[in-house]
This record gives structure tokens, C-alpha cells and sequence, in this order.
């Protein structure tokens, strides 16, 4: 029997989609802002899932050097037709409608070409693009119609569908709308299934907030009408108690037991009102049943896996060569851009260009926080330049520890306010720690996700810098669509990390 850890993916990994190709599962999740970008997991038991590769390693691939925070690498959908993988995603604010293709899902993948309006000239102007093929070949991109350009952006028409030729990447007709939900806001995250007979048009909507939820029609074509389920939504957490909220956004696939399963995002929200989800939106799972035609979907349990440790010397071990692992990512650029493996062996050397955690552009790599409850530590080496260690939503949001100048600076930086404490230090090389964990001695009724506690070792010494509330680095305060990412920045001058290590657990 297969186990459905939820989470399934820990931590950033919104907007999943998922293929069974044999006996083999290969899962997509968005990355927004960051590169590499597009993750695909593989599984064949949908317990144990093992990055495999990325769909774009460039910023060219994605478009995405100057995109706005929130834009950027939107819902993917991933499919598989004739020996070919298929992901189709809209890079919001950037290129647009994007196609990628490849033989193997590990990569490399094509260049990504742009799904032309019917004029030829720009993207179809539209998010969350799903892409199905009836018996004839004909191939559908059936997505959700927020206008992301031009003078009606921001509106929403709903469902819409096009016809494509995916040879030349251009629409072979004017946008139709179908069926776009109950009549809760935002229908978005559209996908079409052929299964007994009958297409069904699968939907999020509500919002991707407490609202959330998924629902689902079918018709006799791909094209409608459609019907709508008489128990719609599916499925949905709101105005529950249990522990995962905002589930919705979800694929529909056959398990490898032969009963079907549904990916889907979802949160963990912490505090009194559960109003805080410090690692943002992440991947889960649930079981299908067909009954009278109609797929119901149960609730999405949590069942933690347990706790992690990683430890990366930089020694190639954890590392590809002279590469980082996949696990790393950078802000709008590519680790390997950054990442310097080779000049200082054992070493991951960072060259500061004067920008800082507070720009589009830091030189940062990082890992996604995995657990509730984390701590990470780096050993570095400050002798030749100025950088730290660093927790990141976004740009407006983190949390720094920065060595150079003759000391250690524990920083917050939260939407605009600024709070540092300070530790005089001389040295060279030195332990960072970033810890977050669930508050103390708050009456067992918590008024926030976490703290997160800053602190440096030096010489055997462990200095406690400062702490914040974790509310400031969640979901709900940043409204950003990523989650906590933890890694290494240089300011100034070289950087170096011996070592970087996280553990974690959620119990």
C-alpha cells in the first residue's frame, strides 16, 4: 500500500502537476523568481521523490532577469505524448505563454517557445495553461484568463480554451470561455481528463487562500459544455480546523496501487488563528474515488515524514563537481553564475558586486527550509570581503547575519522596517546559525508561526544576536507565492562557505 506522506513535496513547491509515464511519476512545481527553474521530481512509489533535473537552467529559458517579485515561473502543467514530455506554463510578467519539450525528463529541455495569439503577434494572454490532445491530435490549451498585459490587465474572463498548433506554437483560433466554476472567485488551474467516455474539466477556484478549492465539470468534447459536479468543491479546507489549509489547484492521476490520486498545494498555517504559514505553499496528496461518474476526493490528511539533515562541504560530495546540487537556487539568475567551487576546493566562494538582500539581484544561493522547526549553520570566511547568511522571501522580507567591517550584524528587514543587532568581531572564519522554531512559554496559545533566532560561535563561543517573529517571514505577511529560502550572500570583496549545514523536523 502506497504511503501519502502529506507534505508529499516539503516546503516551496507550489502548483503541482503530475504524469505517470509506465511505471514512473514525474511531478512540475512553479519557482516564480528563481532558477534553476521548474523542478521535476520523479517517483515510482509516490512515497520517496528524488529530484531529477529542471526544466530551465537559464535565465533566457524563463525571460526572467527584470521580472517583478511574484512574477515570474507560473503553474506547469506536464505531459507525455507520443515519446515526448510536454510542460506548458505562463512566466507571468515575462515572455508569456511558454512550450517546452524533451525526450528525457531529467533534460536537457528545448529553449521554450512562445504560444502565439491567433494574430501571431503576442503570448495568449492568460495563466495556469493546461494541455490536452483528443483522439484525432487535435492539441487544447485550456487556461485561466487573467489578463496579464495590455489595457485590460488585471481582469479575469474566466476559463478559456484555444486550439494549437504546437509546430509553429500559434493559436488556431479566438479564445472560447467554458466552464469556469461555481462562481467563486479566481477559476484558475484548469486541466482536461478523457476517463470512461467523458472529458472533465477539473478547476481551482475561491482563491489561493483559505478560499481555496477545487471543483469539476465534464461534457462529451474537450470543448464542452460542460456539467457541473453536484458536490462541488471536491474538496476544500475552508472554514475547517484541519491542519492543512488552502488545498486546491490539483491533478488528477491513476496511483501506483491502481487507485487515483490528486496532487495539490496546500499550507501549513501556524498560530492561535492559524494565520501564519511560514514555508509557503507546498505539495500534497490525497486519495480519488469514481462514484456515478463523478470523482470524489477526500480531505488532504497530514502524515509528516521525518525529520532531515543535510550537510554540504562543498567537497563534491553533496555537489555535482564544480556545480552545486540542484537543491541551491538564485534569485533571477543561475547558482552557477554565482557559485564558486573550484578556485578555493572545498569551498563555495561568492564575489560580492555592491549589491545587498535588499535587491533583484543578490549574489545569493540558497535551499528551500523543508521543516517548521529548522536550524542552519555555515562556517565562513570573512577575511577578504562582506557577506552572511541569509533567510529570504523576497527582497522586502529577510533575514540577515552579516560578517566584515569588524563585526557580526544580526538584520531584520521587513517590509520596509529595519532592526539590527551587533557583535563586534576581528576574526576570520566563524560559525552562522539561523535557528526557527514554535514560541515558548505563550500560554498554548501561539501568536505566530515561529521565531527565528540569530546567533554566531566564536572561538567555541556561541553569541546570541537577536530574534524575530516569524510572522514577518510567512506567506500571509509577505503575500508572496514562494516560501523561505536559507543560503549564503556576498556584499563585497570574496565570501567563502566551508560549510552549510540544515536539519529540521515538523512534529
Amino acid at each position: 500500500m502506497t504511503t501519502l506522506y502529506n507534505p508529499l513535496l516539503n516546503g516551496f513547491h507550489p502548483d503541482p502537476s503530475v504524469v505517470k509515464v509506465g511505471e514512473d511519476y514525474y511531478l512540475a512545481t512553479s519557482t516564480f523568481e528563481y532558477l534553476p527553474g521548474i523542478p521535476i521530481h520523479h517517483s515510482r512509489d509516490f512515497e520517496n521523490w528524488t529530484l531529477i533535473g529542471h526544466v530551465a537552467l537559464t535565465e533566457a529559458q524563463l525571460g526572467i532577469a527584470d521580472v517583478p517579485t511574484a512574477g515570474g515561473a507560473w503553474a506547469p502543467t506536464i505531459r507525455f505524448r507520443d515519446g515526448v514530455f510536454h510542460v506548458i506554463i505562463t512566466v507571468a510578467m515575462a515572455r508569456g505563454m511558454l512550450h517546452f519539450t524533451a525526450t528525457d525528463p531529467a533534460g536537457p529541455w528545448s529553449k521554450g517557445e512562445v504560444i502565439l495569439g491567433v494574430d501571431g503577434e503576442e503570448s495568449v494572454n492568460g495563466i495556469d495553461p493546461d494541455l490536452a490532445w483528443d483522439d484525432d491530435g487535435t492539441a487544447y490549451v485550456t487556461y485561466s484568463g487573467l489578463i496579464m498585459s495590455g489595457a485590460q490587465l488585471g481582469a479575469h474572463l474566466g476559463v478559456q480554451q484555444v486550439k494549437v498548433d504546437l509546430d509553429r506554437h500559434i493559436a488556431l483560433e479566438e479564445p472560447r470561455s467554458l466552464w469556469s466554476g461555481t462562481g467563486l472567485m479566481f477559476p484558475e488551474a484548469p486541466h482536461l481528463y478523457r476517463h470512461e467516455g467523458h472529458w472533465y474539466l477539473m478547476i481551482a477556484e475561491g482563491g489561493t487562500e483559505r478560499g481555496h478549492g477545487i471543483s469539476i465539470a465534464r461534457g462529451d468534447s474537450p470543448e464542452g459544455p460542460f456539467e457541473p459536479a453536484p458536490l462541488n468543491p471536491l474538496v476544500s479546507a475552508r472554514s475547517t480546523s484541519r491542519p492543512v489549509q488552502n488545498t486546491g489547484h490539483g491533478d488528477l492521476v491513476v496511483g501506483p496501487d491502481g487507485d487515483w490520486l490528486v496532487v495539490l498545494l496546500g499550507v501549513r498555517p501556524r498560530s492561535m488563528t492559524r494565520a501564519f504559514s511560514a514555508l509557503g505553499r507546498e505539495t500534497f496528496v490525497t486519495s480519488v474515488r469514481w462514484v456515478d461518474g463523478w470523482p470524489e476526493i477526500d480531505p488532504v490528511e497530514l502524515r509528516l515524514r521525518p525529520g532531515t539533515a543535510i550537510i554540504e562541504d562543498f567537497d563534491g560530495t553533496e555537489s555535482d563537481g564544480d556545480e552545486l546540487d540542484g537543491e541551491w537556487i538564485a534569485v533571477r539568475r543561475s547558482p552557477a553564475g554565482l557559485a564558486d567551487l573550484t578556485s578555493r576546493p572545498g569551498w563555495l566562494v561568492l564575489r560580492g558586486d555592491g549589491s545587498t538582500m535588499d535587491d533583484a539581484h543578490p549574489v545569493f544561493v540558497g535551499r528551500r527550509q523543508q521543516h517548521l522547526t529548522n536550524a542552519v549553520s555555515a562556517r565562513v570566511d570573512a577575511s577578504a570581503g562582506v557577506g552572511g547568511l541569509s533567510l529570504r522571501y523576497d527582497e522586502r522580507f529577510h533575514v540577515d547575519l552579516e560578517v566584515g567591517g569588524g563585526s557580526v550584524t544580526g538584520r531584520a528587514v521587513l517590509g520596509g522596517l529595519r532592526q539590527e543587532w551587533i557583535h563586534p568581531f576581528e576574526g576570520d572564519v566563524l560559525d552562522l546559525h539561523i535557528v526557527s522554531g514554535p514560541p515558548e512559554g505563550d500560554g498554548g496559545f501561539p501568536r505566530t508561526s515561529d521565531i527565528i533566532r540569530l546567533a554566531a560561535t566564536i572561538d567555541g563561543e556561541r553569541v546570541e544576536l537577536g530574534e524575530v517573529d516569524g510572522r514577518f517571514l510567512s506567506s500571509e505577511t509577505t503575500e508572496s507565492f514562494t516560501g523561505r529560502v536559507i543560503g549564503a550572500y556576498a556584499v563585497s570583496g570574496t565570501f567563502a562557505v566551508d560549510r552549510f549545514a540544515a536539519e529540521g523536523h515538523d512534529e
